[in-house]
C-alpha cells in the first residue's frame, strides 16, 4: 500500500530530476568559480563532493577559473620560540592561522618559503645545527604534508661542516611539483648528495648530476629562500664570485646563468652580506641589488629581470626608496620578496603595534608605494617579540596533498 509520505517522496524525486543538469554542464559551471567558493560547495551533495575532489576537475579548474592570489607568511615569536604560519587576502584584513611549530630557532638561512602553482614549500630547524625539516602546504585548503627524510646516509646533525637544504620547483613537462634535496660536505669539494622528491608518486629518487666546470660542492651551499623556479628550472645564488647556478628539473642537469655585467658590479659585497636577492617578478627570473655603503646609491634598488631566457637578455628597473619612516619596510630591508601581480612587488613586511603587519607594495607601472595592513588578532602577548620572516603571494588552488 502506498502511503502519503511515499507519494511526496516520489514528487520530490521527480522535481529533483527535472531540475538537475548533466554532470558535464555542472562541471563546466563549477570550474569557473573561485577556489574558496568551490570548497564550500563540497558540502552541497555527495555527487558534487565526488566531482570537485576528482583530479580531472582540479586540472580543468586550474585552467579556466579566475586567478586569485593571497598572502602566505611566517612569523616567529622570539619570547616563546614558536613559528606561526598564516594566510591572508592580498588586499588586507584578518589572517587565517594555518599551523605552528614549537621550539624553533631563529636561523635566517634555514627558514624560508617558496611557492609554485598553488603550493608552498618551507623549511625549519629545531636547533642551530639540528635537523632540517621540509613541509609542503596548500594554504587555500589548509592541508600540509611533511616530507619524509631523504634516504641518504644519516648525517651527523651536530657537525657544522655539513649542510643540507631543500629547493622547490615545478616541472612543466611532467606537470608536477618536485623538491630538490642537496646534502653538502662543506670542506670536501667533491662530496655532494642530490635527490629529487616527486609529487606524482610521493617518493625520493637519487640522481647523478655533474656540477658545471669550476663549481665546487661547497659553493652550492645556499638557503631555500635564495632559489627561484622559472621555466622548469631551479635557480640558486652562488657567491665568491657571484653567479647563478641553475638545475633543470626535466633534464636533471646543472648549468650557469650569467648575470648582466652591470648587475654583477652592484653585488660586489655579496661575499660578506646578501645585498643581492633572487626573486621572481612577472614570471621572470629576477635579481634585486643594492649597495648601502655607496653614498649615492643607498636608497636605490636595482631590479634586473631576465626578459629573454634563451638569449639571456636582461632588463633593469631602478626603484628609488623614500625614507624608511614613510614606507616602513621590515628587518629584511628594501628587497622585493615577491610579486602580487604583473606590476606590484612586495617589500619586507613589518610588525606594528596592535598586532598589525604592514606590507609595503611598490607599483612598477605608477612607480609609487602603498601599504597593505594584515591583522594578526590577539595571538601574541607581546607584539614586539614577533618578527615576520617571509611573505609570499601564492595562487589559490585545489591541488590535493597526501595525508
Amino acid at each position: 500500500m502506498e502511503t502519503l509520505e511515499d507519494e511526496h517522496s516520489d514528487d520530490r524525486s521527480a522535481q529533483k530530476a527535472k531540475n538537475s543538469f548533466p554532470e558535464e554542464i555542472i562541471e563546466e559551471i563549477l570550474s569557473r568559480i573561485p577556489v574558496k567558493s568551490i570548497l564550500r560547495f563540497k558540502s552541497v551533495s555527495k555527487p558534487w563532493l565526488s566531482l570537485i575532489s576528482g583530479p580531472s576537475f582540479h586540472k580543468l579548474h586550474s585552467t579556466v577559473a579566475p586567478r586569485t592570489t593571497a598572502f602566505f607568511f611566517t612569523a616567529r615569536d622570539s619570547s616563546t620560540g614558536t613559528r606561526y604560519f598564516f594566510s591572508g587576502a592580498n588586499d588586507g584584513g584578518s589572517v587565517a592561522n594555518l599551523m605552528k611549530l614549537d621550539d624553533t630557532v631563529f636561523e635566517a638561512a634555514d627558514n624560508f618559503a617558496e611557492h609554485l602553482k598553488g603550493l608552498v614549500c618551507f623549511t625549519s630547524r629545531d636547533s642551530l645545527c639540528g635537523k632540517l625539516y621540509a613541509f609542503v602546504c596548500n594554504p587555500t585548503t589548509h592541508k600540509f604534508f611533511k616530507l619524509p627524510d631523504p634516504p641518504v646516509p644519516l648525517r651527523n646533525y651536530t657537525d657544522e661542516n655539513k649542510g643540507d637544504y631543500y629547493l622547490f620547483g615545478f616541472d612543466e613537462l611532467s606537470n608536477e611539483h618536485k623538491v630538490l634535496y642537496i646534502d653538502v660536505e662543506l670542506f670536501k669539494s667533491t662530496t655532494i648528495e642530490i635527490m629529487i622528491f616527486s609529487f606524482s608518486n610521493y617518493s625520493w629518487r637519487k640522481i647523478e648530476a655533474d656540477l658545471p666546470l669550476g663549481i665546487s660542492a661547497r659553493r652550492c651551499f645556499v638557503r631555500t629562500g635564495d632559489s627561484v623556479c622559472v621555466n622548469s628550472t631551479i635557480h640558486m645564488m652562488l657567491r665568491n664570485p657571484f653567479q647563478i647556478l641553475a638545475f633543470n628539473l626535466t633534464t636533471e642537469t646543472f648549468y650557469i646563468v650569467n648575470m648582466h655585467p652591470e648587475a654583477a658590479r652592484d653585488t660586489i659585497l655579496t661575499s660578506t652580506y646578501p645585498y643581492a636577492k633572487l626573486v621572481k617578478i612577472n614570471g621572470l627570473l629576477g635579481l634585486a641589488c643594492c649597495n648601502p655603503f655607496n653614498v649615492d646609491q643607498w636608497n636605490k634598488v636595482h631590479i634586473w629581470m631576465l626578459q629573454d631566457y634563451e638569449k639571456r637578455v636582461w632588463v633593469t628597473e631602478t626603484v628609488s626608496l623614500p625614507p624608511k619612516f614613510q614606507i616602513q619596510y621590515g628587518e629584511g630591508g628594501p628587497y622585493p620578496f615577491d610579486s602580487i601581480s604583473m606590476d606590484e612587488i612586495i617589500l619586507s613586511p613589518r610588525v606594528l603595534s596592535g598586532n598589525l603587519i604592514r606590507v609595503p607594495v611598490y607599483n612598477m607601472k605608477t612607480r609609487s608605494f602603498e601599504s597593505i595592513l594584515l591583522a594578526l588578532g590577539h595571538r601574541f602577548l607581546s607584539p614586539k617579540s614577533v618578527h615576520v620572516e617571509q611573505i609570499k603571494c601564492y595562487v589559490e588552488s585545489l591541488i590535493p596533498l597526501q595525508n
